[in-house]
């Protein structure tokens, strides 16, 4: 058989064999929520076991991160300035901090995805004094090369505009 004639047999079987595979594998790749539930579990984690390498492998290690959190500065940009803010808030703890994720709600295509939900981080200071938390996040995520990666993280608390005050114990409108 000429070369030419085998290329035009073994051709289509290749490529009728790589889309079976991606149809195989498609359900995965078009909904995040699963991969995203493990890296928010893997992130809980984490921070309990105050392992700071653990955190930071979730986000994107770019001076393109960036991070709204509720300690100071206004603002992180860049994986190395976040890095260092975890540092500091792993430091202020001188027990395992706690983070309990819930009402988490993400949204999502093969590319791009976002989430938010309520955390609940707990620790103990240096001092003895207790830390409770109740932090609205969002996060915007990014698929690298089949790897979810935190790109844009936002976290707050509301504040009553009469007084200024942070509410770090907010409550749900049920509640």
């Amino acid at each position: 058989m000429s070369k030419i004639k085998w290329t035009l047999l073994i051709a289509p079987i290749a490529a009728l064999i790589v889309v079976m595979m991606w149809r195989d594998e498609a359900p995965a790749l078009t909904d995040p929520t699963t991969a995203i539930e493990e890296l928010e579990n893997r992130f809980a984690a984490a921070v309990q076991a105050k392992d700071l390498d653990g955190i930071m492998a979730n986000y994107t290690n770019s001076d393109n991160l960036v991070v709204f959190d509720v300690m100071p500065p206004r603002q992180y940009t860049g994986w190395q300035a976040y890095k260092d803010d975890w540092k500091n808030a792993l430091a202020g703890c001188k027990d395992a901090p706690k983070v309990e994720i819930s009402e988490l709600e993400i949204v999502g295509d093969t590319r791009y995805a976002y989430s938010h939900c309520i955390q609940h981080f707990t620790c103990t200071d240096p001092q003895g004094k207790k830390s409770d938390l109740i932090l609205r996040v969002t996060d915007g995520y990014a698929n690298f090369r089949g790897k979810w990666l935190i790109a844009h993280e936002h976290i707050s608390v509301p504040v009553d505009l009469a007084t200024g005050k942070a509410d770090l114990q907010s409550k749900s409108p049920s509640e």
